[in-house]
């Protein structure tokens, strides 16, 4: 008689890890940024500061790839928007990626405050120390570029573009910058969000291109964005660039101030009310 032995697995096998290749759903994503915003508060003032200069620097960096591809006079003026909006899109792309503290995406923490996780006070104290931390990363880029030669690339070019950029964002009416800066956020948390969602490094990146292409293109209101283009074009104009821009005389110190009080206030709005307490109020709010 033949025996037959039945092999019996070894107890010790490793067992397959089941491996979730989807987007988080909306609630679980809700559930990832109000996680998120508590820890943000958590974390101490010197290291939210330097993690905001990185972001600022990083916003920075992407505004500059803007004026860069946008120099060209021969291109049109739709595909140039377009392009320009793609190459922006770098900043946001180093900022969820490597890790950084951008006071527009930090609107989100509403969010924790509606869902009483944190208090008004950890979150305005998050607000001022990552604003004054952006904007601090963007004037170190500000400075690094100019000694660095950069907006006399193209024979110029690059300068008289900045100049004109400035200018043209400071030379709107107040109201006109805030309504931007709504809209503007409004995308820009939604980019984030998509950033929460995603699974992997490649998912965040395509997630977040339209979005934050789009905004730009449209013309929109950031104001991280604008701590780096408004001095960058202040400087270009002091150092002879874009002289027959319409509108140079405005791209001063009080111009800019101008442009970023109405850009942040209408950026909180839209990132605040619009996104993030509106999901709050669909994905976690107990009815």
């Amino acid at each position: 008689m033949s025996q037959q032995h039945t092999k019996q697995p070894a107890q010790d096998a490793p067992q397959p890890i089941a491996v979730n290749i989807n987007a988080l759903t909306p609630a679980e994503t809700e559930e990832a940024v109000e996680k998120a915003g508590v820890n943000k508060t958590r974390m101490g003032k010197r290291k939210t500061f330097v993690s905001a200069m990185f972001a600022g620097a990083f916003i920075g960096f992407g505004a500059l790839f803007f004026l860069i591809v946008t120099c060209d006079p021969a291109m049109t003026w739709g595909p140039k928007r377009f392009v320009g909006g793609l190459a922006f899109c770098m900043g946001l792309v180093l900022v969820l990626c490597c890790g950084a503290e951008l006071f527009t995406g930090n609107s989100l923490m509403v969010s924790d405050l509606a869902a009483r996780k944190i208090s008004w006070t950890a979150l305005a104290k998050n607000w001022v120390i990552v604003w004054f931390g952006n904007l601090v990363g963007a004037l170190v880029l500000v400075t690094l570029i100019a000694l660095a030669g950069t907006m006399g690339l193209n024979d110029g070019a690059v300068g008289a573009t900045a100049v004109a950029t400035a200018a043209g964002k400071i030379n709107l009416s107040w109201g006109v910058i805030f309504v931007r800066g709504i809209l503007c956020n409004i995308l820009v948390c939604l980019a984030v969000r998509v950033g929460f969602s995603a699974r992997s490094v490649g998912d965040k990146v395509l997630g977040i291109l339209l979005p934050i292409a789009g905004f730009v293109a449209m013309g929109f209101e950031h104001c991280v964005a604008n701590m780096f283009f408004l001095p960058i074009g202040m400087v270009s104009r002091l150092a002879g660039y874009g002289a027959d821009v319409a509108g140079a005389a405005a791209v001063d110190l009080p111009g800019i101030l101008y442009n970023l009080s109405a850009a942040t206030l209408g950026n909180i709005i839209g990132g605040a009310v619009f996104v993030a307490w509106a999901y709050w109020f669909v994905n976690a709010r107990k009815d």
